[in-house]
């Protein structure tokens, strides 16, 4: 009976090491020398693959930073992993310990936040549409009986629902299941518009064959906090993050790093976003924090 109730307690004692683990970066890390970065394939500048299992983009370099700045809580040179994430499966994997940061294109708002926690906004988003030049389209209004490409799991065309420039306009909806795939719907001509961050529209037409076919149009369909994503209750790794974020704004370096990654050509086709620094993201790194899309939207 003893052997079993020390066996008992030492299943117990190992599942609870486990299960701290499971919500604390800086111990999984410590333990394991490993972390894993969600990334995406066509986030824009912001976060895309060149090829080959290698990512860049803006929050990519800063996600690096803060890794960098885990690997000393961590006491270890730290493997880093990329996993690709999508707009469907993002929340779940960082859920579920498969992915420790998510460095992508992902909205803080306050449903997600029930589910994951998120880093001091890095980037605030203008939501817009993106047509062919020619389309003839400038407007929401313009899109009743078009068809509307969005990306699975995104809230893009929710947004556009609730746009009161949006009432009695009747679109239909078409999916892609990642924003490169959304953009070809509109570039093979079975989309009319492709609803979406202006950045990731902006690098998307920056990266198609020919960009002077497109154009982004109409007015702003909301303005959100775009912010790296984390698990919940993962305290050490939110502070590490924070202090990063803020260390990086203080010294300057988030402007050298958006000028980098939005006003200068970058790989691998040497083509420019051209996407200058709105005052809405100068207004969050004035005052670094993670407050949710629905406080921006009381403004």
């Amino acid at each position: 009976m003893k052997f079993k109730l020390a066996a008992l307690t030492l299943a117990l004692l190992a599942s609870g090491a486990a299960f701290a683990q499971a919500t604390d970066t800086v111990a999984k890390a410590k333990a394991s020398g490993v972390v894993t970065m969600g990334v995406r394939d066509s986030s824009g500048a912001l976060s895309y693959t060149l090829g080959d299992g290698k990512y860049v983009g803006y929050h990519v370099e800063i996600c690096q930073r803060v890794i960098a700045n885990l690997e000393k809580a961590a006491g270890r040179k730290l493997e880093v992993k990329y996993q690709p994430v999508t707009s469907q499966n993002r929340i779940p994997l960082v859920q579920n310990g498969t992915v420790d940061i998510e460095c992508g294109s992902t909205t803080n708002n306050a449903t997600r936040a029930k589910d994951v926690a998120f880093l001091d906004t890095t980037f605030v988003e203008e939501v817009r549409i993106a047509v062919k030049a020619n389309s003839g389209i400038t407007s929401v209004a313009q899109l009743d009986g078009k068809s509307v490409a969005t990306t699975t799991g995104t809230t893009s065309v929710q947004t556009l629902r609730k746009n009161e420039r949006a009432t009695h306009v009747n679109f239909n909806e078409i999916f892609g299941k990642d924003h490169s795939d959304s953009f070809l719907l509109l570039e093979s001509g079975r989309a009319d518009a492709f609803v979406m961050d202006g950045s990731i529209l902006a690098g998307n037409i920056a990266s198609a064959k020919n960009p002077a076919d497109f154009k982004i149009v109409g007015e702003v369909l909301s303005v959100e906090p775009i912010a790296i994503m984390i698990r919940k209750d993962d305290a050490g790794l939110k502070k590490i993050g924070d202090d990063t974020i803020k260390n990086l704004i203080k010294t300057g370096e988030i402007n050298k790093l958006w000028d980098k990654w939005f006003m200068q050509p970058i790989p691998p086709k040497g083509t420019r976003v051209g996407l200058p620094v709105s005052e809405s993201t100068k207004a969050a790194w004035a005052t670094p924090n993670d407050k949710p899309m629905e406080d921006y939207a009381k403004k």
